[in-house]
């Protein structure tokens, strides 16, 4: 079966380019115009979509999550609560953000952590609705949002594949417009935590829906590979600055990684090619320069029998190829040829 999904008009399937997501989250630290920076400079390194985060901290936390003293570094309030609310963004400036997407051309979503996000989003006609790891196991959320019938992105760290076959199964009958991503929820994670080939566990056991992978490690090459094993959608912190305020921007990739990591996917699609061996136009002058032909290996008359004694193969290759040394072998010449001159078929009797 051939999965494929559409996000804002957008085909995604295995014979198109890698669906690239920059995840913002909250790396626009609460300020519009950061957050519009951000979204031209994913528009400019060739992303495909840019998402936000949205919660209801009052409905999402407990009061005593919410109210808990959070004096960091990287603290925007005293208590969590606080902190969480000044990196919210309200109806106005998402409808904002959206038009500001819209001249843009680039595709703007976000993820909902909670029913009243969700209907936030929806409200918003938000053209995707992301999933983070943390709900993979909130069905009542899952089907909610599915039944908002809008197409879905689900993260799937700190998982098990029953909990991944759980999630898939709540939302399937509602709606089968899934998307898996294969993700590990630390930041960043070990390399060898990064389990790329559960991607193609995914494809085998859930084959109607496309596969993805949501990655947390500070490099561009992780994100080629998974494309390379059948991820056909990345998702990718980013920010301006790696070294700005905020717990996410250290493992974000700024500009630059962006670009080079669209690149280098756009490239991965044309370098697999079709799976048939063939001979490339461009690849010809190689083959001559380094390839070898059957040529006299001294002087050899009108009559002369061919054999391995008095053969060669020399470069370059524009002649018999050492292939067909055998049908020579034996074989009598009609002309003399000199050394190093080559021999052809045409040349026996």
């Amino acid at each position: 079966m051939t999965s494929e999904l559409v996000i804002d008009g957008v085909r995604i399937a295995d014979d198109t380019d890698c669906y690239v997501i920059a995840e913002i989250g909250h790396n626009h630290q609460g300020d519009i115009d950061k957050c519009k920076a951000l979204f031209r400079a994913a528009k400019e390194a060739g992303a495909s979509a840019v998402k936000l985060q949205k919660r209801d901290n009052r409905s999402l936390y407990t009061r005593d999550a919410f109210d808990r003293p959070y004096d960091n570094e990287n603290s925007f309030g005293a208590t969590y609560g606080e902190h969480r609310e000044a990196l919210e963004f309200g109806f106005d400036e998402y409808r904002e953000l959206q038009q500001f997407a819209k001249k843009l051309d680039i595709t703007f979503f976000a993820t909902a952590f909670d029913v009243p996000s969700a209907d936030f989003l929806a409200e918003l006609d938000m053209p995707a609705i992301k999933i983070a790891s943390g709900d993979l196991r909130s069905i009542y959320l899952l089907r909610y949002v599915a039944s908002l019938g809008r197409p879905m992105v689900v993260s799937t760290g700190v998982a098990t594949i029953h909990d991944v076959r759980r999630a898939y199964d709540a939302v399937m009958p509602v709606n089968p417009r899934l998307c898996l991503l294969q993700c590990t929820a630390a930041y960043p994670p070990e390399f060898e935590h990064l389990d790329l080939r559960v991607i193609e566990t995914y494809r085998s056991e859930f084959p109607d829906v496309v596969a993805g992978f949501s990655s947390h490690d500070s490099g561009i090459a992780m994100a080629v590979l998974a494309y390379s094993l059948g991820a056909r959608v990345v998702e990718k912190h980013f920010t301006l600055n790696r070294a700005m305020k905020g717990t996410d921007h250290a493992f974000s990739l700024e500009p630059v990684g962006l670009r080079k990591m669209v690149r280098d996917l756009q490239r991965s699609r044309a370098a697999m090619g079709t799976g048939e061996k063939r001979i490339h136009p461009n690849e010809i002058a190689a083959g001559i320069k380094m390839g070898k032909k059957i040529v006299a290996r001294h002087y050899l008359p009108t009559g002369a029998i061919l054999g391995e004694d008095n053969l060669a193969m020399k470069s370059p290759g524009d002649g018999l190829p050492p292939y067909h040394l055998p049908d020579l072998v034996g074989r009598s010449l009609l002309r003399p040829v000199g050394p190093d001159q080559p021999v052809s078929l045409d040349d026996l009797g």
